[in-house]
């Protein structure tokens, strides 16, 4: 029988953003981000995304007339901030090569347009990365996570400006710079194409500031500049930091042709577009034709800056990172069609796959397509950066969790992952699990809805002791990244 295990060097790890895990939102100098004004809906449909993400100027008004963190769950998290040497050392035990995570931007400069940084906050980074590096953990950082300033949001209307560009470049040298012998790989932005879906966490953006312009004008114009500031970022690490490796970060959006009619696999090819337009400007590094002809076809005008196209073209990325979820259907009409929610969009149900309690349809042969279609596309190496299964864990009487059906939901993707790189020729670099620890789900700011191998005792309200409870399957991942895989065959 032939041993399958995943390739040399693989960096098996797990992932986690400051904003849903640091917590200590007004410590150490930190400013106030968008996250921390996000205030949870727990009276809303799980199922129901846009709802789930409405704000409006009110709202932050609201928001910041309170220190509550019951209702603002962003401003809690898992208590990382003040936990971190325990959780990086857990980590260490499941035997992680790297471990995924993001520098909150508003902890370094706390307004964001600031003219020094938060020495505070520079100092707690350098901390989480020693920490790593003591026990060999590669540390992969996002520089922008959901996390802009509150002040970009309020005073200069988010990304929507073209000054933030420069704040965001200012940030990018602070951290390149002072990060450079400790932190060899970095995303620029985290799921760029979620500006579409998800204004204003992505770009701080707030429909209602924006009072005769076309919405879909400003979250392109918007994306524009998140295009302009990633491409600088590269630039600025590969400068600083000699072999460092910069990659964009794509929400992998997979869609199968409902039915075989060519109507329907029109739709699907149409869809797929929406999702690769993000990728491949970052990859190219200049916008597709086709859009380029949405933007003719919707009204759209970009406004550049001279310099705007040959920085994109001489700065694209090093690698493609995603996160994959699960798969949708595309049909040219909906009606008489069921329809199931995910992470970021809802799409039509596929009566050949099972739904988690949140609706999202579980598909572990998407992955391996996904990761077919992205490599053939751009010819680089992708690596695997969120994945994971949000589930209700209970603690047993005896204190031990049984989340066997994580276990079931990682063997079938992880096995797929590998059909991928061992039969498909796929080069990966690497996988990390998304929530590796609890903490505060993006999509309806639950604690509930958990990702972990680690349980935190936190509630949907913030209440709890945050003790850390390893779950079967912590000791399951662990025995699957000592025998890179091979584990997973026995």
């Amino acid at each position: 029988m032939v041993t399958r295990r995943f390739p040399e060097g693989f960096l098996w790890g797990g992932a986690t953003a400051a904003n849903q895990v640091e917590g200590g939102w007004k410590e150490g100098g930190k400013g106030i981000s968008v996250s921390d004004c996000a205030h949870h809906n727990l009276d809303v449909d799980v199922q129901n995304f846009k709802k789930q993400n409405a704000i409006t100027s009110k709202d932050i008004e609201t928001a910041l007339k309170t220190d509550d963190e019951s209702l603002y769950p962003k401003r809690h998290g898992s208590h990382f901030y003040h936990h971190y040497k325990e959780d990086i050392k857990m980590f260490a035990q499941m035997g992680f090569k790297v471990y995924r995570l993001s520098i909150a931007w508003s902890r370094i400069f706390p307004n964001g347009d600031d003219t020094q940084p938060n020495e505070e906050g520079l100092k707690f980074y350098d901390n989480v990365f020693d920490e790593c590096l003591k026990y060999g953990i590669e540390p992969l950082v996002t520089m922008s996570h959901y996390e802009p300033p509150i002040n970009l949001t309020l005073n200069y209307n988010g990304w929507y400006s073209r000054e933030v560009v420069g704040f965001f470049e200012t940030y990018a040298k602070t951290i390149c710079t002072r990060y450079k012998d400790k932190v060899k790989y970095w995303l620029t932005f985290n799921e760029i194409d979620s500006m579409i879906r998800h204004p204003y966490t992505t770009g701080g953006l707030i429909e209602d500031r924006f009072p005769g312009i076309e919405w879909e004008q400003v979250i392109f114009q918007a994306m524009h500049h998140q295009f302009v500031a990633s491409a600088i970022a590269t630039k600025i690490c590969h400068e600083i930091i000699p072999g460092s490796m910069v990659g964009c970060m794509l929400t992998k959006l997979t869609y199968y042709p409902y039915t075989c009619k060519p109507e329907d696999v029109l739709k699907a090819q149409q869809d797929m577009r929406g999702t690769y337009c993000y990728s491949d400007t970052q990859v190219f590094g200049e916008y597709p034709s086709y859009l380029l002809s949405r933007f003719k076809n919707h009204g759209v005008i970009i406004k550049k800056e001279s310099g705007d196209d040959k920085v994109m073209k001489d700065y694209p990325v090093d690698f493609v990172s995603f996160s994959y979820y699960m798969s949708s259907c595309s049909a040219s009409s909906t009606e008489d069609l069921d329809v199931a929610a995910g992470n970021t969009i809802t799409g039509i149900k596929n009566p050949y796959l099972p739904s988690s309690d949140w609706g999202w349809q579980i598909d572990p042969i998407g992955l391996r397509i996904s990761m077919v279609d992205l490599y053939d596309r751009y010819r680089m190496p992708l690596f695997i950066v969120e994945n994971g299964l949000g589930a209700k864990d209970e603690v047993k009487e005896d204190g031990t969790i049984d989340d066997e059906y994580r276990i079931n939901y990682f063997d079938v993707h992880f096995k797929s992952m590998l059909d991928a790189i061992e039969y498909d020729g796929v080069e990966c670099l690497g996988y990390t699990s998304w929530g590796c620890i609890d903490l505060v789900s993006e999509s309806t700011k639950q604690m509930s809805k958990r990702y972990g191998f680690i349980y935190v005792d936190c509630d949907d309200y913030g209440k709890g002791t945050y003790t850390r409870i390893p779950k079967k399957s912590f000791y399951w991942y662990k025995n699957v990244i000592e025998s890179n895989g091979e584990y997973l065959f026995k």
